[in-house]
């Protein structure tokens, strides 16, 4: 087996590198809001883990029995970080957004999210954006959610077009056409930067923009015939995009 393939079924397949992103777009919105807590990174990375390892394989049989039990073992590590490090008030909103995550694909519920024809894509941004703008900030930030769950909901898109052979629900790929999905994350991309530039401090605004670009030029080049990697890596990479170019932005500032 070569290093791609062991990168695909370690990294990627196993969820880790999703759940990296994820934590890494939170701590972006730490930085930028001066709140930095260790306790409360590993708590984002762990539901962002056990979340994604729980939609992937529970249809695997024997398999998700035992991802069961490594959520059940990641729900008592999350509450005990949260008993100890944070208050009741937190452990609701964190119980609150594990329900939310359930509701969007679960095989025991008879109706779940992700049979809603349009709306997968949208219920994805809003959890990311619930995590950035609420789990881990003292109180609700209405700006932080908007940015979030618009540049969230731009990267789901691309993931559409690459399943939109295979969706048995009905996408916007399969409704409105490749290139004007394309269109829409375009729109998505947009406005999200505008809102950062408006009300994020200069260095994430920064941060933010360059991370932009990248998206757009990955957003373009999505076709339903790349390869999976393009999309679970590249496209998904983006999301940690904003924290890397942020610390390196603080430290090429810091230096001059």
């Amino acid at each position: 087996m070569n290093g791609l393939k062991l990168l695909k079924k370690y990294v990627i397949d196993s969820q880790i590198f999703v759940s990296l992103m994820g934590t890494l777009f939170a701590v972006f919105f730490m930085i930028e809001q001066s709140i930095i807590k260790t306790p409360t990174i590993i708590l984002i990375f762990i539901t962002y883990f056990s979340g994604y390892l729980y939609t992937k394989y529970q249809n695997t049989g024997k398999l998700f029995y035992k991802i069961l039990i490594f959520n059940v073992i990641c729900g008592i590590i999350c509450s005990i970080l949260i008993n100890y490090n944070h208050n009741e008030n937190r452990l609701i909103k964190w119980l609150i957004i594990v329900v939310i995550g359930l509701l969007y694909d679960s095989s025991f519920l008879k109706y779940f999210v992700r049979k809603i024809p349009l709306f997968k894509v949208f219920y994805v941004g809003l959890t990311w954006a619930l995590i950035n703008s609420w789990l881990i900030l003292p109180e609700f930030n209405s700006k932080i959610f908007w940015i979030s769950w618009l540049f969230i909901t731009a990267l789901v898109l691309p993931f559409d077009i690459r399943d939109m052979k295979s969706d048995n629900v009905v996408t916007f790929p399969r409704l409105i056409g490749v290139q004007n999905t394309k269109n829409l994350a375009y729109f998505l991309v947009f406005v999200s930067i505008n809102l950062s530039s408006s009300y994020l401090e200069i260095p994430a605004a920064i941060a933010f923009f360059i991370t932009g670009i990248f998206t757009f030029i990955l957003i373009f080049f999505s076709e339903n015939s790349n390869k999976d990697s393009y999309f679970s890596f590249w496209v998904e990479w983006c999301s940690g995009l904003p924290f890397v170019f942020l610390i390196l932005f603080q430290k090429f500032y810091l230096y001059i």
